[in-house]
């Protein structure tokens, strides 16, 4: 895209610098193109730009709660579909028993996102154990089962065009955020190899063209004796994620960009210290993304911009208007601020507008589209 100016523009009352040092009493919005990697405008306006007291229409913010979502099977292709366009579709699915079948997602790659329990993983390229926490990155096609240690609750990112890779990391080198050595592929040890033994008939159901399909083995199918390559199956935790920070600039999300797919990236927020730069926001900053849909899992802990939210909960920011913290969380950070965040939350930011889908009655906080009108 080429941009109209080579140069930023200054008209009237503005920041020297974004984010920080905004003229008194004023409320910065950023207007940007392509995920904050575009052209972007600084507005600074006398009023919050979420101050909306009334709002009409079905393209609106929108919080889901996924705890309230009470779906539980043996088989992750009954999980709940919660929000999905042509390039994307994410799911909620609770189990609390052994897989006694392989699934196959022919329709795309998966990331399997553990928010509660912990267990083993059964691929085609060997054993996984996990636990809350967890990404687990699954290559389109790949057959794999799991077995539970506790109850388990997973978010699953279905990348139906593109396989999975790496952000590209610029200045700060390839070690940046997480290092990937670090990162744990499925191995063919000996609990991958003792699974093998079973004499009895398998099925793998292979979820395609929307359909599902069952194929009939009379022996486990999970039975490699060994693989060379470099796609696998592979497990990256949020608390081997080292974030990027800066003391006097609140980053974008983008900055913690932890998978790229065709079409949108998963980002992780993990805890990390706050801004000590008096002159320096110290909460998101109010933004029009107006090119990609903001989608937020809170997965643990604090969450401070947003209030009534808790972990298991999901907020879908769709593009073309201004949002931001809520009015309790603006103030706090001015008149209690806080040293550290302890919050984690995955993000997806989607290029292409996504649909929400039929939900449980009560899943929906019907709500939330005026949660910022609360000035207590």
């Amino acid at each position: 895209m080429r941009q109209w100016f080579q140069f930023p523009i200054v008209e009237g009352d503005a920041s020297h610098q974004a984010h920080c040092d905004l003229p008194p009493e004023t409320y910065e919005r950023e207007c940007g193109k392509e995920g904050f990697f575009g052209p972007a405008s600084h507005m600074y306006h006398k009023h919050p730009p979420t101050g909306w007291i009334e709002w009409e229409g079905e393209l609106r913010p929108r919080a889901i709660d996924t705890n309230k979502i009470a779906v539980e099977s043996q088989t992750p292709w009954d999980a709940a579909l919660l929000l999905y366009n042509e390039q994307l579709k994410m799911r909620i699915w609770r189990t609390q028993t052994h897989m006694d079948h392989l699934v196959r997602n022919g329709d795309g790659d998966e990331v399997l996102f553990i928010h509660q329990g912990s267990g083993h993983l059964y691929c085609d390229y060997g054993h996984l154990p996990f636990r809350d926490g967890d990404y687990i990155v699954l290559p389109r096609a790949t057959s794999w089962r799991i077995e539970v240690n506790e109850p388990v609750a997973m978010l699953m990112i279905e990348a139906s065009n593109s396989g999975y890779q790496m952000a590209e990391r610029g200045l700060v080198g390839q070690h940046a955020i997480y290092d990937p050595a670090m990162l744990e592929y499925a191995r063919i040890d000996d609990a991958f190899l003792a699974q093998q033994n079973s004499h009895q008939q398998w099925q793998v159901k292979l979820k395609a063209r929307q359909g599902l399909n069952t194929i009939t083995y009379p022996f486990n199918p999970l039975d490699a004796q060994g693989w060379k390559g470099n796609l696998t199956a592979f497990k990256l935790n949020w608390r081997d994620i080292r974030p990027l920070m800066s003391h006097r600039y609140h980053l974008p999300p983008s900055a913690h960009t932890t998978f790229v797919a065709n079409g949108f990236v998963i980002c992780t927020f993990v805890p990390r210290p706050i801004e000590s730069d008096p002159h320096a926001l110290k909460v998101p900053f109010f933004h029009n993304n107006d090119d990609y849909d903001e989608v937020l899992f809170y997965h643990k802990g604090n969450f401070f911009s947003r209030d009534n939210i808790e972990a298991g909960m999901i907020t879908h920011h769709p593009c073309g208007f201004s949002h931001g913290p809520h009015p309790k969380a603006l103030k706090a950070s001015v008149e209690h601020p806080k040293t550290q965040t302890d919050e984690v939350a995955v993000m997806i930011d989607a290029r292409f507008p996504l649909d929400v889908a039929e939900l449980p009655q009560g899943a929906e906080n019907k709500d939330y589209v005026h949660s910022w009108q609360q000035q207590g």
